[in-house]
C-alpha cells in the first residue's frame, strides 16, 4: 500500500535571521520505531517563511486486527532535521529542528485521505530551536486504497480507555525517595478470538494540597517517543463532572466528604492518559458477550522500582507483583441502549486470584502474564548472549570492544519508548517466590481507601438506541392510527335529520305551488284552513306523505340510537310514554333549527347543542362516582364525554382507568388502545397500554409501548421506571438499571426545574411585598414621627423581630418538602389509574431501595393500595404508624392532612363512624386541605346525617356545594334541610341536584317525600315512580315513604270522618 504525504512547515515570521536564509532540511516519517521514509532535502523559503516536503513511501498494510489497533493509538511521527553544510558536518551532528504528530484515526473510519494542521514542537536540546518555536505543519495524507471497506467500518468500533488519577494512595508512597513506575493495565477484546492488553505506564506521583486542574489536556500513550509538547492530544480535555452523574462507586452522600478531602489534600498518582484501540465486528460482539457474562471488568495496578534489577530467583509459574491491586470497573451500563460512555470512581482492592475469578470470572492476571512474557524474553536474550560468548571464546576472537558496541547498538534498536516493557521487565527481574496467601502490600489500598477514576468510551454503542421513528412504527403496527375524524355518529344523525327535513320542506313547497300557484299567500284564517286540508289531501293522494314518513323514519331512528343513546327496547309503558314525550320535544326543537337554516339568512351554521352540563362538570361527576363506588354511573359520564369529544384521548383514557378498577382489563385495553389510535403520542395512554400488556404477559408489546412513552417529550419518569420494572421482572438487571438511571436523571431535572420555578415565584412575591411595604408605612406613619422612629435606639431590634416574625409566618405557611423517588412517582400514577398489580410491584421496589426503611410517603401509598383492595385491617395498622410519625413533626405538613383523611376513609369503610368523624374533622383543620377534600366532605356529611347531627351536616354540605358542587353535595344538603323540617329550602337543593343528575333515585325519593308532606299527592306518586324506575335501593327511604303515605291517607280519612260527624250534629 502506497502512502503519499505532503507537508508544509510554516515558521513564525518573528524568527528571522541570517541563518534562516540558508538552511536545508528533510522530513522523516515514522510509526513507532518503524521508518516509513524520508523526503528529499528542501530549502527554506525566506520570503514565504515555509518549507515544502513531499514523499511517497510504502505503508505496511494492516493485515490483522493487531495492526489496526496499533494504528488507533500509534500516530505518524514527523521529524524535521536540518542538513548541515560540509564545513559544519565535522563540527556537529545533524540537528533535529522539530517534531509533529499526526493521528491515523481517519483511516480507520473509512477515509483514504485527510488533511490537518498540527503544531511543530521543538526538541529540548535542539541548537536551532528558534526555527521550530510557534510553528505549524500542514499535512496531507493519502493512501492508494482504503484500510477498511464500508462494511468493515460500519461493523467495527473504536474503544477509548482513559486512566485519570488514583486518589488517596498509601502514605508510604509519599515517603519513598526512590523513583517508581506506576502501571495500570486491562485486557479488552480485539477480535472474536483474541484479546489485547492496554498498559498505562506513565503514572506520576503527586503530593496533595490542591485539586487536579479542570480542563486539563488528555495525554497520548507511548510518550517516550515524543517530545514533551506532543504528549498531549489536541482538542481532548478532562472536564469536571458532578459526582451524581458518575457511573462508578463512591457516589453516595456519605462518600462525598471523603472524596472531597482525598481529591484536595491527599497524595495521588496521575496518568491522565487516553488510549484508543480498534475492535472489529467479532471483537465488538465479544465485548458485548463478556459484559453480559460478567459486568465487572478488572483494571490492575502496580508499583515497581524504576530501572532497578532485583537479584532474586525468578519464578515463571506464579510471580509476585509489587503493590498488586485491582479495581473492578462496572461496564454493565454499556449494554444499555444508546449508552456509549461510562466514567466513575472505583475502589482499588488487593489482588487475589480467587476474588478475580469470583467477581470477573477470570483466572489470569494481566500483569502476571505480561511479567511472564517479559521474563521469558529476558531469559531468551541471556541465553543468546551466553551462546555468543562461548562461540567467540572457542574461536579466540578478540571482539570485546565490538561486542560492547554491538550490544549498545542493539540496545538502541530496542523499543525503549515502550515503557510497558520496562515496567514488566522490572517485575520479571523481581520475581522470587509464589504469591503469598495475604497480599500485604495490596492491603494498603484498602487501608488508604484508594480509588481510581476510569473512563471508557465507545465510538458506537454496543446496543443501538431505537429511534423514535422506529418506535412509532412499532406502535402503529400494534395500534393502527384512526383516520382523520369527521363528524361523530351523533353529529351525523343530527345532520341527516336536518337534511331530511329540508327535503320534505322542498317537496311540500313544490306540492303547494302546484295546487295554489300565485295564490300562495292566504288572505286570512278563513282561507288558511281549507288550503291546509287541500294540501294534506293532495299529499296523501299522491303518496308523498307516506314517502315523507319513510324518509324521516330512518333519520329519527338514527337520532334515537346515536344521539340519544337508546338501543334497548322499553318494556315499561310509563317509561315508554316519558321517552316518547321527550323525543317529541327534541324532534320539534331540531325541526325548528332546520327550518331556521332554510328560511333565516342570519343562521349560517348549526347552533351548539343545548347541553346544560359542561364537560368539566361531567368529568367532576365521573370522578366523584368513581370515588363513591358508583361505577355504572361513572361509565355513563365517560361515555357521554367520549360522544361529545370523539377526538380527545383523555376521556377514553379516564374510561379505561375505570375499567382497571373493576378489573375488566379487556375493556380497559380497548379504551387505552382507542386513545392511542386517536393520538399516537398520548403519553399516559401509551404507559397504560404497556401496563395492560404486562398484565397479559405480552412483554414485547409492553416494552414497545413503554419505550415509546419514554421517548416522548417531555420525558416521563413513570415510563422509564415502569420500563425498568418490566426488565427487572425478566431478570435483565442491566437494562433495568439503565432504565432506572434514566428515570432518576429525569426526576432530578424535573425537581430542579420545579425548585427554580418556586424560587422565581417566591422572589417575585417578595419583591412585590417590599414595594408595597414602604407605601403602607408612609400612609400609616405621620411625617413628623418618621425621624423619631429612625432615631429610636430600639428600632433595629424591632426590625429584626419583624423579620423573624415574617420568616416564621412564611415558614409556617410553606409546606414541608418531602423527597420523592422514581418509585413513589410511579406509584402515584398507577394508583391514580387503578393499576393495582403494578403499583404493588413498584412499592416493593421502593421498599428494597430505601435505606431508611418505610417512609411516610411509602406508608401513605401502601395504605391507598390496601384501601383499593379492601384490606382495611392492614391499612389501619399502617395509618397508626404514619400518625405516630406525624405527631413527632413540627410544624404539621400537607402529608399530615392526607394521613388523617386516609384514616377517615379507612374507618368509614369499616363502619366505624365515630372514628371516621374524628379523623375527617382533624384532616380539615390543616391550612392545606387533603387532596381528596371533596370526598372527605361528602363522607363527613354522610356521617353527620347517620348520627342525626343535621346542623353539622348542613354546614359540611354547604361547604362542599361552594367548593365543588355536584348532585351528591346538593342531595346531602337537601337531606339535611329536610331533616331539619325546612322543606322549601330542601326542595330547592334537591331540584338543583336533579338538574345535575336526573337519574339519581334518592333525589326523586326525597322529592316525593317533600311532595307528600306538602299535600301534592300526584307529584309525589310521579316522583316515587321515578325513584323506583331508577332502582332505589335504600330500604329506609322506601319504608319512610310508605309510612308517610299511609299516615297521610289515614289523616285524610280522619279529616273526612270528622267533617261528616260535624255535619250530622249540625243537622
Amino acid at each position: 500500500m502506497t502512502l503519499t504525504l505532503s507537508a508544509t512547515w510554516l515558521l513564525n515570521r518573528s524568527h528571522q535571521g541570517k541563518k534562516a536564509e540558508s538552511f536545508q532540511s528533510f522530513l522523516r516519517v515514522e510509526v513507532g520505531r518503524v521508518l516509513l521514509g524520508e523526503s528529499d532535502k528542501e530549502h527554506f523559503d525566506p520570503v514565504e517563511q515555509r518549507v515544502d516536503f513531499n514523499l511517497t513511501c510504502n505503508f505496511p498494510y494492516p493485515n490483522d486486527a493487531h495492526a489496526l489497533s496499533d494504528m488507533a493509538h500509534k500516530p505518524i511521527i514527523l521529524t524535521v532535521t536540518e542538513v548541515l553544510s560540509e564545513e559544519r558536518k565535522a563540527e556537529a551532528k545533524p540537528a533535529v529542528l522539530g517534531q509533529a504528530v499526526v493521528d491515523l484515526l481517519p483511516l480507520l473510519q473509512g477515509e483514504c485521505s485527510f488533511s490537518c494542521t498540527v503544531p511543530m514542537n521543538p526538541v529540548t536540546n535542539c541548537p536551532s530551536k528558534e526555527f521550530s518555536q510557534q510553528s505549524t505543519l500542514d499535512v496531507s495524507v493519502s493512501l492508494s486504497a482504503p484500510v477498511l471497506s464500508e462494511a468493515e467500518v460500519s461493523a467495527s468500533s473504536l474503544l477509548k480507555v482513559s486512566i485519570e488519577t488514583a486518589y488517596s494512595v498509601p502514605e508510604s508512597w509519599m515517603m519513598a525517595h526512590t523513583p517508581f513506575i506506576y502501571t495500570a493495565a486491562l485486557e479488552v477484546p480485539l477480535t472474536a478470538e483474541k484479546d489485547q492488553v492496554l498498559v498505562f505506564c506513565e503514572g506520576h506521583l503527586k503530593a496533595g494540597g490542591q485539586r487536579e486542574e479542570n480542563g486539563r489536556q488528555r495525554k497520548r500513550p507511548h510518550q517516550a517517543l515524543l517530545v514533551p509538547g506532543n504528549h498531549f492530544t489536541p482538542g481532548a480535555f478532562f472536564q469536571e463532572e458532578s459526582i451524581e452523574l458518575e457511573d462508578g462507586e463512591l457516589t453516595g452522600l456519605e462518600d462525598r466528604e471523603f472524596r472531597n478531602e482525598a481529591e484536595t489534600t491527599k497524595g495521588r498518582v496521575s496518568w491522565d492518559t487516553e488510549m484508543c484501540c480498534f475492535l472489529d465486528e467479532g471483537g465488538t460482539a465479544r465485548l458485548r458477550q463478556r459484559i453480559s457474562e460478567s459486568r465487572l471488568w478488572p483494571v490492575e495496578i502496580m508499583r515497581v522500582p524504576h530501572g532497578k534489577a532485583v537479584t532474586k530467583q525468578m519464578t515463571d509459574e506464579n510471580p509476585e507483583i509489587p503493590f498488586h491491586g485491582v479495581a473492578f470497573v462496572d461496564l454493565g451500563r454499556l449494554l444499555g441502549p444508546g449508552v456509549s460512555r461510562i466514567r466513575g470512581a472505583f475502589r482499588i482492592h488487593p489482588f487475589y486470584e480467587a476474588e478475580l475469578l469470583k467477581k470477573a470470572k477470570r483466572s489470569l492476571s494481566v500483569l502476571k502474564e505480561q511479567a511472564k512474557a517479559a521474563s521469558n524474553q529476558i531469559k531468551g536474550r541471556a541465553c543468546s548472549a551466553a551462546g555468543s560468548l562461548k562461540a567467540k571464546a572457542a574461536k579466540k576472537v578478540n571482539g570485546g570492544n565490538k561486542g560492547a558496541k554491538d550490544s549498545k547498538e542493539s540496545a538502541k534498536k530496542q523499543p525503549c519508548n515502550q515503557s510497558k516493557m520496562t515496567a514488566v521487565e522490572s517485575v520479571a527481574e523481581s520475581l522470587a517466590e509464589p504469591e503469598p496467601h495475604v497480599n500485604a502490600e495490596g492491603n494498603m489500598y484498602e487501608e488508604a481507601r484508594t480509588y481510581l477514576i476510569v473512563e471508557i468510551a465507545l465510538e458506537k454503542p454496543l446496543v443501538p438506541n431505537t429511534s423514535p421513528e422506529e418506535l412509532t412504527r412499532r406502535v402503529k403496527a400494534l395500534i393502527p392510527p384512526r383516520p382523520p375524524a369527521g363528524p361523530c355518529k351523533a353529529e351525523k344523525a343530527v345532520l341527516d335529520f336536518h337534511r331530511q327535513v329540508c327535503n320534505v320542506v322542498t317537496q311540500v313547497s313544490e306540492q303547494y305551488m302546484e295546487l295554489f300557484g300565485a295564490r300562495c299567500r292566504p288572505a286570512g284564517d278563513g282561507t288558511r284552513e281549507p288550503m291546509k286540508v287541500q294540501l294534506m289531501g293532495a299529499l296523501n293522494v299522491s303518496g308523498r306523505y307516506f314517502a315523507f314518513k319513510e324518509q324521516m323514519k330512518h333519520a329519527v331512528v338514527g337520532l334515537v340510537r346515536d344521539k340519544l343513546q337508546r338501543r334497548e327496547p322499553l318494556t315499561d309503558p310509563q317509561e315508554q310514554k316519558a321517552f316518547v314525550s321527550e323525543l317529541y320535544v327534541y324532534l320539534v326543537d331540531e325541526m325548528h333549527i332546520a327550518l331556521n337554516k332554510i328560511y333565516s339568512d342570519d343562521v349560517d351554521a348549526d347552533p351548539p347543542d343545548a347541553i346544560h352540563l359542561s364537560s368539566s362538570q361531567l368529568e367532576h361527576f365521573a370522578e366523584e362516582a368513581l370515588l363513591t363506588g358508583d361505577y355504572e354511573q361513572a361509565a355513563q359520564y365517560y361515555q357521554e364525554l367520549v360522544v361529545r369529544h370523539p377526538i380527545d384521548p383523555s376521556h377514553r383514557f379516564a374510561w379505561g382507568s375505570l375499567y382497571m378498577l373493576t378489573r375488566d382489563y379487556m375493556k380497559a385495553k380497548e379504551c387505552f388502545h382507542a386513545a392511542v389510535s386517536i393520538q399516537p403520542a398520548h403519553q399516559p395512554s401509551l404507559i397504560m397500554c404497556g401496563v395492560v400488556a404486562a398484565t397479559f404477559e405480552q412483554y414485547d408489546e409492553a416494552q414497545t409501548f413503554l419505550e415509546r412513552a419514554a421517548h416522548i417529550n417531555p420525558p416521563s419518569v413513570v415510563a422509564w421506571t415502569l420500563l425498568g420494572l418490566l426488565h427487572e421482572s425478566h431478570n435483565d438487571s442491566i437494562l433495568a438499571e439503565w432504565a432506572f438511571l434514566e428515570a432518576r436523571k429525569q426526576l432530578d431535572a424535573d425537581q430542579l426545574t420545579q425548585a427554580e420555578e418556586e424560587e422565581r415565584i417566591h422572589r417575585d412575591q417578595k419583591d412585590k411585598e417590599e414595594k408595597e411595604q414602604p407605601a403602607e408605612e408612609e400612609t400609616a406613619t405621620p411625617p413628623h414621627q418618621s425621624r423619631a422612629v429612625d432615631e429610636d435606639p430600639d428600632a433595629p431590634d424591632s426590625e429584626v423581630d419583624g423579620d423573624i416574625l415574617s420568616e416564621s409566618t412564611d415558614s409556617s405557611l410553606a409546606p414541608t418538602k418531602f423527597s420523592t423517588t422514581i418509585y413513589i412517582e410511579t406509584v402515584k400514577f398507577l394508583l391514580q389509574n387503578n393499576a393495582l398489580q403494578m403499583a404493588e410491584l413498584a412499592l416493593s421496589q421502593e421498599l428494597l431501595s430505601s435505606d431508611g426503611g418505610r417512609s411516610v410517603s411509602y406508608i401513605l401509598h401502601l395504605t391507598r393500595l390496601q384501601l383499593l383492595t379492601a384490606d382495611y385491617c392492614s391499612a389501619a395498622e399502617n395509618l397508626r404508624e404514619a400518625l405516630s410519625r406525624g405527631d413527632q413533626r413540627c410544624p404539621p405538613c400537607e402529608q399530615d392532612a392526607d394521613v388523617w383523611a386516609l384514616s377517615g376513609h379507612c374507618h368509614y369503610l369499616r363502619g366505624a363512624l365515630s372514628e371516621a368523624q374524628e379523623s375527617y374533622e382533624q384532616s380539615l383543620k390543616f391550612p392545606l386541605q387533603p387532596p381528596d377534600s371533596h370526598l372527605v366532605l361528602l363522607r363527613l356529611g354522610s356521617v353527620y346525617l347517620q348520627q342525626g347531627k343535621f346542623e353539622q351536616a348542613k354546614g359540611v354540605y354547604l361547604q362542599a356545594c361552594e367548593l365543588s358542587p355536584s348532585c351528591l353535595t346538593w342531595l346531602g344538603l337537601g337531606t339535611a334541610y329536610y331533616r331539619l323540617e325546612e322543606l322549601c329550602v330542601a326542595e330547592e337543593a334537591l331540584t338543583e341536584a336533579n338538574r345535575m343528575n336526573n337519574q339519581n333515585a334518592e333525589v326523586w325519593a326525597f322529592l316525593s317525600l317533600i311532595c307528600l308532606r306538602s299535600d301534592r299527592q300526584e307529584e309525589a306518586e310521579q316522583f316515587y315512580k321515578f325513584a323506583k324506575r331508577f332502582n332505589l335501593r335504600k330500604e329506609s327511604l322506601l319504608k319512610e315513604f310508605n309510612e308517610l303515605k299511609h299516615q297521610r291517607r289515614f289523616s285524610h280519612l280522619v279529616s273526612c270522618f270528622g267533617t261528616s260527624s260535624e255535619t250530622g250534629q249540625f243537622k
